[in-house]
């Protein structure tokens, strides 16, 4: 689980002698039921809308169902999919939205993660169209602004349309898709987890403080800094953290 962190980040902030490990040894269905887990709890919470796909070495993807919540998916609840987003392994459905997933895999080599859903304010900010600003450190712990795709013209099932998203993604991280939702790509489960909690924390905390009148933003520059330290190997220990709190409050999701 920690393969993907600079090692100089690990050297340096590796746990003493004798402790325990940070988590248990996971397969890779298991993280991502994790992943739906936690980020459910971080406002990743439209119903059963949404899927999290990870792509494998052996050129399939594993994704969440479409049947259940982001909060009662377990391991053993997670889909094989083929390279063209068919089901080979798992006893669910997956949803027509999957065509957007298979695009921006295809598109981006570096990406191994694709997440889409309807977060709750991610979504406030989608559907007025705009980026929301920085005004704290954690919402700067990704160094870019999400790209925002303003022409919403149905949902993401239709290929069409998907491909499109997919393409206003470009080589961006996240993207706000106007009336619609959020799309966040990564290179491994960290940095998915790191990118999707930022991007909904920083769309809260905007909210908030605009509520309030609005707010001093954070410098450009030290927003950059603050991202460049954090994006690219991942805020140290804090998916495992995460990842323990979910198996504490329900260790089925490892079943």
């Amino acid at each position: 689980m920690m393969n993907d962190v600079d090692p100089q980040i690990l050297a340096r902030y590796a746990p003493r002698p004798g402790r325990h490990a940070l988590l248990p040894s996971l397969t890779p269905q298991q993280q991502v039921a994790l992943l739906c887990r936690v980020l459910h709890r971080e406002g990743y919470n439209d119903h059963i809308a949404g899927h999290i796909t990870l792509r494998q070495e052996d050129g399939t993807y594993l994704a969440n169902p479409w049947e259940l919540t982001w909060a009662e998916v377990k391991g053993s609840d997670i889909l094989r999919l083929d390279a063209q987003g068919k089901i080979i392994e798992g006893e669910w459905n997956i949803t027509p939205a999957i065509n957007l997933h298979i695009d921006v895999h295809s598109a981006r080599h570096d990406v191994s993660v694709v997440i889409h859903n309807h977060s709750e304010w991610g979504s406030v900010w989608s559907a007025v169209g705009r980026v929301p600003p920085i005004y704290d450190q954690t919402s700067a712990l990704v160094d870019t602004d999400p790209v925002c795709y303003d022409e919403y013209r149905g949902t993401v099932e239709d290929s069409e349309l998907g491909r499109a998203a997919a393409d206003a993604l470009g080589e961006h991280k996240w993207a706000l898709l106007a009336n619609h939702g959020v799309l966040v790509v990564a290179n491994g489960i960290r940095q998915a987890h790191l990118r999707a909690i930022t991007l909904e924390w920083r769309c809260r905390m905007a909210w908030r403080v605009n509520l309030l009148g609005g707010g001093v933003p954070l410098p450009a520059a030290v927003a950059q800094a603050t991202g460049q330290r954090t994006d690219a190997s991942g805020f140290p220990f804090l998916w495992e953290a995460m990842a323990r709190d979910e198996i504490r409050r329900d260790p089925s999701v490892l079943e």
